[in-house]
């Protein structure tokens, strides 16, 4: 079986030293907020071109935070997109606020134009703008129409790890910039994990101080906080997995590459490919008429294929509610009934990635 992703071949490409940090680890006597997790923070936040990072428990809490932080709550109105994993959305109800959904363009991700057209309609707290699959989001538009308005943007980056926009990290646009290092991630760990950046030092203390608690000093809340804090094993072995970022963000790029080279005489429609942006490929996902035959011949074929997402989340039993689509969703609706996700983690050999290729054409082209 070709897995669509593969977690356990990621920890197995670097057991010996994953293997060696746990030991140390647990042997220190450490395991909540100790030196590893304020390593990992200060390489993080270099890596990222940040110049303070947070590490959380998820990067659902990670968003969460920085709403908090940057002082969304009850009743505030927070513009983002319906296409996107509904943490996205949850960590926006976990503060009490609404979301507004606006619509994505053929890349996945927010429509600069839409957001114009409902910052013009509502009075939003901030914008949420979600560099989806490894593709980041137009920040130099949505950046400029946001500061018209003069409303912050966060960036939710759970699926863009070292993801850029022209020439710069998806996470350094916003006020705060918002990752997940769920197993499956681009940076993933053995279990769960988020990261909260920014360069702004008053979110970063203020959500220093919601995360523990409110506490300023120990026992002490100042503030009503949670408990959101990545453990020390965790933080251990993404400081490892950091340092082959790069190289298997390249990696999922070659694969990508090959999808592209291999599949160009299908009727499959491809992930948009813009000249000032690294697309980091979390997913690799396609558009066909056909998804749910694709799918099941696939299948057949003893390869694994995923729906990233079946339905939109503004039309999911907990979020259906329309004050929450001021615009028309036109392309939100209809991608949902055609994207399928490709078989992508770097691990994928030459001969598997082929094996896609020869299956998928086998009926398309």
């Amino acid at each position: 079986m070709i897995l669509q992703c593969n977690p356990k071949a990621s920890y197995f490409a670097h057991k010996k030293e994953i293997d060696e940090v746990v030991s140390r680890v647990l042997d220190s006597g450490w395991y909540i907020l100790g030196d590893e997790c304020f390593a990992f923070e200060r390489e993080f936040s270099q890596f990222n071109q940040n110049d303070f990072a947070l590490g959380v428990a998820s990067g659902t809490d990670a968003l969460e935070l920085a709403l908090r932080a940057i002082g969304v709550g009850g009743g505030d109105q927070v513009i983002t997109v319906s296409h996107t994993a509904v943490a996205t959305v949850s960590a926006i109800s976990r503060v009490g606020a609404e979301p507004v959904f606006v619509d994505i363009l053929d890349d996945y991700t927010l429509d600069p134009e839409q957001l114009e057209m409902a910052l013009k309609q509502i009075k939003a707290k901030v914008v949420i703008a979600v560099h989806l699959y490894g593709q980041p989001a137009d920040m130099d538009l949505i950046m400029a129409i946001a500061e018209q308005f003069d409303v912050p943007v966060i960036e939710d980056c759970a699926q863009s790890h070292g993801a850029l926009f022209n020439g710069k990290k998806v996470g350094s646009f916003g006020i705060a910039g918002c990752f997940s290092f769920y197993p499956t991630k681009n940076l993933g760990a053995i279990g769960d994990g988020g990261m909260l950046v920014t360069s702004n030092k008053e979110v970063y203390e203020a959500a220093k101080i919601i995360r523990q608690y409110g506490w300023k000093e120990r026992y002490i809340s100042e503030v009503q906080g949670i408990n959101s804090r990545l453990d020390e094993l965790q933080a251990a072995i993404l400081r490892i997995k950091l340092k082959y970022l790069q190289q298997s963000n390249q990696q999922r790029q070659k694969i990508a590459q090959f999808y592209f080279d291999n599949l160009s005489d299908t009727h499959l429609f491809f992930p948009a490919k813009r000249s000032i942006t690294e697309h980091v490929f979390h997913q690799f996902v396609v558009r066909t008429q056909n998804r749910d035959y694709l799918q099941s011949h696939l299948s057949d074929k003893q390869i694994g294929t995923a729906v990233h997402y079946p339905k939109p989340v503004h039309q999911q039993p907990a979020y259906k509610n329309p004050k929450f689509c001021p615009l028309p969703l036109t392309n939100t609706e209809r991608f949902c009934s055609q994207i399928l996700s490709l078989p992508m983690y770097p691990e994928l050999s030459d001969n598997e990635v082929a094996k896609v290729c020869n299956a998928v054409n086998s009926i398309l082209s």
